[in-house]
């Protein structure tokens, strides 16, 4: 049962409050793919205790709403399975993440799949994770 709650994504691991979404935008840095398919927010800072809490945007004139909550469960679902990646890094600090897509709407692409998300997002999470390293070598000074 351990291993299935290492998967999971909780309450606690969401970003629900308007004053850390506002914390988002106004200090948060953004990171893309390499494709230019996904894009993410990210902040690093002494907020909360240490955990990462990440939240999943689509703007509303990317697609459909059925379109928009898939984009948003595989966005969720690719986090889930890779968060181990930024896990062993973040201790006492907290990491509020915002991934949405950037070059996707339901017109390049109306089918979409894991595995043409899943990608994208362990891209993102290992930047932002050498971002963080490196912050952290500097002392915090960027």
């Amino acid at each position: 049962m351990l291993v299935l709650k290492s998967f999971g994504l909780s309450k606690s691991e969401r970003i629900k409050k308007k004053n850390e979404i506002s914390r988002l935008f106004n200090s948060g840095k953004r990171i893309y793919s390499n494709s230019r398919k996904l894009k993410a927010i990210f902040c690093f800072g002494e907020y909360d205790s240490g955990t990462i809490k990440i939240v999943t945007a689509v703007h509303k004139k990317a697609g459909n709403a059925v379109w928009r909550n898939r984009v948003k469960r595989l966005l969720r679902v690719s986090y889930r399975l890779n968060k181990k990646i930024l896990t062993d890094i973040v201790k006492e600090k907290t990491l509020l993440i915002m991934i949405s897509p950037n070059s996707i709407n339901k017109k390049n692409k109306p089918k979409l799949n894991l595995d043409y998300v899943q990608l994208d997002v362990i891209e993102l999470l290992e930047k932002i994770k050498k971002q963080i390293l490196i912050e952290n070598e500097n002392g915090g000074k960027n």
